[in-house]
């Protein structure tokens, strides 16, 4: 994790052109192949999550929401409902409110380090 601010930019571009395909997927009604960009989506809203909270993703079957201080509220519910349901237009919106959610995190997260360091 070199400059987790890069990473966290090249992340959101990656995550607008998802987010473009999945909304002309839905207005399609194409769930067939909404569901394969909508694991996309949700695997770079999990790598977002471990950027925000400073950690190394590992590939693990459990994510542990409770060793993370920035994550949206109700996390595993909304996040769960999403995996469960890739298909659904509901969980692509449910990811997009995530996502917004998780980035206004990384700046708070960001402006607090950076006013917690001392002045030189």
């Amino acid at each position: 994790m070199d400059n987790p601010a890069e990473n966290v930019s090249t992340l959101l571009k990656e995550w607008e052109d998802v987010k473009i395909r999945l909304e002309q997927l839905f207005r399609e009604r194409d769930q067939k192949n909404a569901k394969g960009w909508m694991e996309k989506g949700i695997a770079l809203f999990i790598q977002f999550l471990y950027y925000t909270n400073e950690e190394s993703t590992t590939p693990s079957d459990s994510i542990p929401f409770q060793q993370f201080y920035f994550k949206p509220v109700n996390i595993e519910e909304r996040l769960g409902f999403i995996m469960d349901r890739p298909g659904l237009y509901h969980s692509y919106r449910q990811l997009s409110e995530l996502m917004v959610e998780q980035e206004k995190l990384f700046v708070k997260k960001a402006i607090v380090k950076k006013s917690s360091r001392p002045k030189a």
